[in-house]
């Protein structure tokens, strides 16, 4: 099957508006009782208030923020896809998961007894919004935490490549890095067990706690990345003919492949801070994309993109509807719909004898 790049841009949009649409009727008030107090008013103003605070001030935004972390992690993953030249490549591969598990993990250990609240309420939807509202502190902290860590991770990794002049070199010192560093994580949880079921939140992922800001804050960097990335895309069409043909075209690949890194750090970073670790959506949306449609890279990141905010908004959405009231943690959700695919995708694969 192959689509133009332009009609499956517009179809992915047309699935987000879709998915957009259901996300802000899906949670634990029920989709009924919440579509009966905003069309009947009548029936008592505080519950119509109620009604339209739920969608206005958490459905909406925590749906269009699932769609900005999706897309920010399905930006990275093309990124480190076609940086590496490993079609298994994901946006976690510099050590940036484990930067940021190590600076939560110290921030919770930290916080003492206060993580354990805060880890239970990351696993129930309506007892994360008081929660959130009474420890915007907290949660910022949180925030920088893991955004400091996965920064320096990546740049720790950077120094034990000693740049990015070798992919190989660089791939191996995320893969030291990031085993170090995730033992260090494990050390300080030994340390503080109070601090365990607020990590386990944060490791499973979650959307619970992303409001406008975040989601702001989210569309602002993704715009960024993106943008930087499209026009980078030209060196990773270089880079996928081989090093010595993209320096034969006149690219300066040293330079070049440091801003891609940089747009894969700010990314992952930007998304991991705010939602946890959320896994498989980097490493399957451009793996669907190149399913369905075969373009350049340039192409590739806008299309990586919106494949990447789809299925997560759409994976939330299920992780709030399949339990409710109660919801699954996003993270679990995605890694076993992601798992599945790439499992399949294997399969079908060593079936026509060829490769991903």
């Amino acid at each position: 099957m192959s689509l133009r790049p332009a009609y499956l841009a517009g179809l992915l949009l047309l699935l987000g508006l879709g998915l957009l649409a259901l996300g802000v009727c899906v949670g634990s008030t029920g989709f009924e009782n919440l579509l009966q107090t905003l069309l009947h008013p009548s029936e008592g103003p505080e519950q119509t208030a109620m009604a339209r605070q739920i969608v206005g001030e958490i459905r909406l935004p925590r749906t269009l923020g699932a769609w900005a972390a999706g897309a920010l992690l399905g930006l990275a993953g093309a990124v480190a896809q076609g940086l590496f030249r490993n079609p298994l490549a994901d946006p976690y591969l510099l050590g940036s998961a484990s930067g940021a598990s190590l600076g939560v993990a110290l921030v919770l250990a930290a916080l003492g007894g206060n993580a354990g609240m805060l880890g239970g309420s990351m696993m129930n939807g309506g007892a994360a919004v008081s929660v959130f509202s009474s420890s915007v502190l907290v949660r910022l902290g949180l925030t920088g935490a893991a955004f400091a860590g996965a920064v320096l991770a990546v740049l720790l990794t950077l120094a034990l490549s000693r740049g990015v002049q070798h992919t190989l070199r660089l791939l191996l010192a995320g893969v030291v890095v990031g085993v170090v560093l995730g033992a260090l994580t494990q050390l300080v949880l030994l340390l503080s067990p109070d601090s365990l079921q607020a990590m386990q939140a944060f490791m499973l992922g979650s959307t619970s706690f992303v409001g406008w800001t975040s989601f702001t804050l989210m569309l602002s960097v993704w715009w960024l990345c993106v943008l930087a990335a499209w026009l980078l895309g030209r060196v990773l069409d270089g880079l996928s003919l081989g090093e010595a043909t993209a320096q034969s075209l006149g690219l300066p690949v040293a330079p070049l492949r440091l801003a891609l890194v940089a747009v894969l750090a700010l990314a992952t970073g930007t998304a991991v801070a705010q939602t946890g670790l959320i896994a498989f959506v980097g490493l399957a949306a451009p793996h669907l994309v190149r399913s369905v449609v075969k373009t350049t890279h340039g192409w590739l990141m806008w299309l990586a993109s919106l494949m990447g905010g789809t299925l997560l908004m759409g994976a939330d959405i299920l992780a709030r509807g399949l339990m409710a009231p109660q919801e699954l943690p996003v993270g679990v959700l995605t890694a076993v719909l992601g798992g599945g695919y790439l499992l399949w995708l294997m399969h079908r694969s060593s079936s026509r004898g060829g490769s991903l």
